[in-house]
């Protein structure tokens, strides 16, 4: 019970109380608005939710999202914040093909990273790097038939300036739970600047004989290039449910998984539900979080070339409300690595 005062209540509040930032105090348009509605995501990650036995490696993270409705275009289009269109003009956001649908998405998120030893105040050679990343993305959807390119820009910080140990005490102070002894020894202040673009595509089987029964498989492959991260990845989805979303995956971990270009249908007031299972393979270059510090000396671990994920949930969605509940089960990232990391996500949503 915890879990649910410290965290999912407090994320109900901040995903009720957000302001429809896409698209207060502008002229979008109330029929844009009903067609395509903006949202706000409140996603919280822990291994609190993967495993009991388990507090490291990728111990904790939080994510909120803002979505736009959909776009005319990404520089005059009256549904976005003049900010956002100013940020736009620097950019070449012009789709090279034609679109059905184009959107906007921007968020801050936090990840925290620590060793499997608590107690310990002294750098563990063996074991990851205590890390904290603080990011903010500007993501770039852009839809043709079923087939979906989603692009983000993401800036942002690792280190003392990314409050690592704050949030973490706070957390712990908040559930009774010890804090960990070691974090003098995390990553020391970094910029980070780096672009995420994977492409997905969608194909929609047949309802499964009379049962309304929907099912859907969706595949992704892409990249990500900077001092942070630097990784190629292929993966996919399989869905099953009742009343499936017309969106590219319901994983709110990857790149679009939150919101995929939303269509008219994301509004519907039917209960909708399902299950999925998906997947992810990666060949990974550079990993802040254990190669450490790009440009200063730090504590590093000797990161795996090839690390792959798989994940299964459900979600639930009825009006404005969407709720996903997901499990991730990771391969070793770095040598020597004690534990394979699980770790579970919670994901509020809500349409504006």
């Amino acid at each position: 019970m915890d879990i649910v005062k410290k965290v999912i209540l407090p994320g109900l509040a901040a995903v009720a109380l957000a302001p429809p930032a896409f698209a207060a105090g502008t002229q979008c348009g109330a029929d844009r608005l009903g067609d395509s509605p903006p949202a706000v995501n409140f996603r919280i990650d822990n291994d609190l939710l993967g495993s009991a036995d388990q507090d490291q490696g990728y111990t904790n993270g939080a994510a909120i999202t803002l979505v736009s409705p959909d776009l005319v275009d990404y520089t005059n289009d009256p549904c976005l914040p003049a900010l956002a269109r100013w940020l736009n003009t620097w950019i070449d956001t012009h789709p090279a093909s034609p679109a059905d649908q184009k959107n906007m998405v921007f968020s801050i998120e936090q990840s925290l990273y620590t060793p499997g030893d608590w107690t310990r105040s002294d750098v563990i050679e063996d074991d990851r790097p205590y890390a904290a990343i603080l990011m903010a993305n500007f993501g770039y959807n852009v839809r043709r038939g079923n087939s979906l390119r989603t692009t983000q820009l993401r800036i942002g910080v690792t280190g003392p300036l990314a409050f690592g140990e704050e949030v973490q005490d706070a957390v712990h102070d908040a559930l009774g739970d010890d804090k960990f002894s070691g974090w003098d020894n995390q990553l020391r202040n970094e910029p980070l600047v780096g672009i995420v673009h994977e492409r997905m595509i969608k194909y929609t089987g047949d309802e499964l004989g009379g049962t309304g029964l929907q099912w859907d498989v969706i595949g992704h492959w892409g990249g990500s290039l900077g001092n942070a991260f630097t990784h190629a990845n292929v993966g996919g989805e399989i869905r099953l449910g009742w009343n499936l979303p017309d969106d590219f995956g319901s994983t709110p971990t990857r790149p679009a998984g939150e919101n995929t270009a939303p269509g008219g249908a994301s509004r519907s007031r039917r209960l909708s539900g399902h299950v999925f299972l998906t997947s992810d393979s990666r060949w990974v270059l550079r990993d802040i979080t254990l190669g450490g510090n790009t440009f200063r000396s730090s504590h590093s671990v000797d990161k795996r070339s090839f690390v792959g994920e798989i994940g299964f949930g459900m979600v639930l969605s009825h009006g404005k409300w969407k709720f996903a509940l997901a499990r991730y089960y990771r391969s070793r990232e770095f040598e020597g690595q004690a534990e394979t990391p699980v770790f579970g996500s919670f994901t509020i949503s809500r349409m504006l």
